[in-house]
């Protein structure tokens, strides 16, 4: 991203840079206009301290000699008691190594406080890969032009991975058909070739089922898997337990579609599958993903550019995190915490929880089992302190509010998920007022508890040469020369295995997973109308809750907020009727975890017996003050503890 800036400093345009070699100067919706939310009339820019009772949003100005003064010596208190009681709360809200992983990490380790388990976005996608293929790594996106047959399974590319859409776009111009599997109908799956619409949380038996076609039909790429894969013959006897007819019932597809897919999937290479993270948010979804990692190995489209699949291009950067992590500082044995059961942690843990540090994280909106989390934030024997860009929900319960830096303002450096380019986060303007980088803050608190090692004293810039050391082929020189720096995977990383599992291997069978199970299966949804059916009587819609177009996750929902149809439901019109819901109806969407408002998108974009609740909105700015999160449960997914948000039955009725 270029930023212009003026004279006076003031940053006033954000552009795509034409010389990236995979964006080629091209920004998604939500960061089009960056700078708007740099300088946006509500930015937090000073200090602050709670003036009303939690939850109220009632702050008053205070100097930052003040505000470190109020949270040194609190930590303190609590730390000479039990460090334990003291936990850090953050994610990817401000992206970035040092930002989310550098100082902060050291100040907590040195603290002794608490560990935090960050699964709420995609640990069960990963641990999923790493039991199959080893690591996030998978197709080189740039080759994805050259394939023949892609399926896009569970992503909304046209949202939430802009920069692949032109090189899907360029497969199909050289005749690739373009497959979209998904419960709803989105933005991608209009654009698509077909549109399979499934049932949420079946993704893995699907994958079993066109494993079992592919096998039985002898359409297997023998050769690649006698080479490069182990457990086939295992593999083999597995999935003759998943034949169509029985992947019919559960996946709401039907057999002649199963068939007619995996037949045109195996046959027209190089083959190429995107997965992204919705279809891992429930309880089967580490496997899911292990079993769609299989498929690739099975058909051998590792072979070929544009052939494999993906899911994250992260594992292939290998930055030294432990370096600027320091867990050499961690004193004793300090308990880990999963950020997905923050409202049970609140609640119920033991030491409790006496103080929380939230930063890249707005929980009182993202966090699942909404109503458990704003009550454990609620108690006034909380310290919390929320470092943050705008007053969110969860800043609203906050005793001590600290402004950090946005994009614009600080130094970073980023791996990507989606491309294999290292890149340089330079800082375009001086931070605004009085907000800090979260580098820095950490560095100031750390002086203020006493913290004397000399890592506390590294500055940003040294930061970064710490997460480069070790790291071949890239240089904080040629970084600061070009803006990126190419990781060099080449064109098809596995076409003669050398896969970074123990085996070397594409592992059918992993010996890593012989307490689970160590072949591919399927982990039903907890939540679902066969797995539960009792539940399903009661509450008969499964609810999903992708992010809206204009928003990621719950940042830019101040910004954009107008530019969404929403808070809204998207219900089948079978579904609809049955509830006497009309379109544009106020409805209430309810379990027995909550509720929340919204108004119906009466549609055929989503299957009879799903409802889409695009999110996540902040609670204060919809109607009846909760969002989709109000419902979602905090139980955890068979591989990696991530969070469950799509594992989740509801009802619907007409409002008020």
């Amino acid at each position: 991203m270029l930023v212009e800036v003026d004279e006076s400093g003031r940053a006033v345009r954000v552009r795509g840079d034409p010389e990236h070699p995979f964006t080629h100067g091209g920004l998604c919706v939500k960061v089009a206009h960056y700078e708007k939310r740099t300088y946006h009339r509500e930015r937090l820019l000073y200090p602050m301290k709670r003036a009303s009772h939690k939850g109220e949003g009632k702050f008053v100005r205070i100097s930052w000699d003040e505000a470190l003064e109020t949270i040194a010596p609190r930590l303190k208190a609590i730390a000479q008691k039990n460090p334990q009681s003291i936990l850090p709360y953050s994610y990817a809200g401000t992206m970035g190594l040092l930002q989310g992983g550098s100082m902060d990490r050291r100040f907590f380790h040195r603290l002794g406080a608490s560990l935090l388990d960050r699964t709420i976005c995609s640990t069960a996608g990963m641990f999923g890969m790493r039991y199959t293929v080893g690591a996030s790594v998978g197709t080189n996106p740039e080759t994805v032009d050259q394939a023949k047959y892609i399926l896009i399974w569970g992503s909304n590319i046209i949202t939430s991975n802009i920069h692949l859409w032109r090189y899907i776009l360029k497969a199909r111009s050289r005749g690739a058909k373009i497959v979209t599997i998904d419960p709803l109908r989105t933005k991608t799956g209009e654009q698509s070739d077909e549109h399979i619409p499934i049932m949420p949380g079946t993704d893995g038996a699907l994958a079993l089922a066109m494993m079992h076609i592919i096998i039985r039909d002898g359409l297997q790429d023998q050769d690649y898997v006698d080479r490069y894969t182990i457990g086939f013959e295992a593999l083999k006897e597995r999935v003759k337990e998943y034949p169509p007819s029985r992947v019919s019932e559960i996946t709401g597809i039907s057999e002649a579609t199963i068939e007619r897919i995996t037949h045109e999937y195996a046959t027209q290479s190089p083959a190429f599958i995107r997965v992204n993270y919705g279809l891992q948010r429930h309880a089967g979804g580490g496997m899911a993903v292990r079993n769609i990692f299989c498929l690739p190995g099975l058909i051998g489209s590792w072979r070929y550019p544009g052939g494999g699949a993906v899911l994250s291009t992260s594992g292939f950067f290998k930055y030294n995190n432990p370096g600027l992590e320091r867990p050499d500082l961690i004193a004793g044995h300090p308990r880990t915490i999963n950020m997905s059961q923050l409202g049970e942690a609140l609640r119920c843990a033991d030491p409790p929880v006496e103080a929380i540090v939230v930063y890249n994280s707005n929980p009182g909106a993202v966090a699942p089992n909404q109503q458990r989390v704003l009550d454990g934030l609620k108690r006034e024997d909380l310290f919390t302190v929320v470092l943050e860009h705008f007053q969110t929900d969860t800043a609203d319960y906050a005793d001590v509010l600290l402004p950090a830096t946005t994009q614009l303002e600080h130094l970073d450096i980023h791996r990507s998920y989606g491309h294999t380019y290292a890149m340089l986060n330079m800082p375009a303007i001086r931070p605004l007022g009085e907000s800090k980088p979260n580098t820095e803050i950490f560095r100031l608190l750390a002086k203020r508890m006493g913290f004397d090692e000399p890592c506390f004293d590294d500055s940003d810039e040294d930061l970064i040469r710490q997460a480069l050391t070790g790291v071949k082929g890239i240089s904080l020189d040629e970084l600061k020369d070009k803006g990126w720096v190419s990781l060099r995977i080449g064109d098809a990383p596995f076409a003669e295995g050398n896969f970074p599992t123990p085996s070397g291997k594409c592992e059918f069978y992993s010996e890593r997973l012989k307490d689970l199970d160590p072949l591919p299966t399927y982990v039903p949804p907890r939540e679902d109308r066969l797995s539960n059916p009792a539940l399903a009587q009661k509450f008969p819609l499964v609810l999903i809750s992708p992010p809206a177009h204009h928003f990621l996750n719950s940042t830019f929902v101040n910004l954009f907020q107008e530019k969404e149809v929403g808070p809204a439901l998207e219900i089948h019109a079978v579904d609809a009727a049955a509830r006497h819901i009309a379109d544009g109806s106020p409805v209430q969407i309810f379990n027995g975890r909550g509720g929340f408002l919204a108004r119906a998108v009466v549609t055929d974009r989503t299957r009879p017996g799903v409802v889409c609740a695009p999110s996540i909105w902040w609670n204060k700015l919809v109607p009846g003050g909760r969002n989709a999160n109000s419902t979602t449960s905090e139980e955890l997914t068979d591989l990696g503890g991530g969070a469950t948000f799509y594992d989740n039955l509801v009802d619907v009725r007409l409002a008020d």
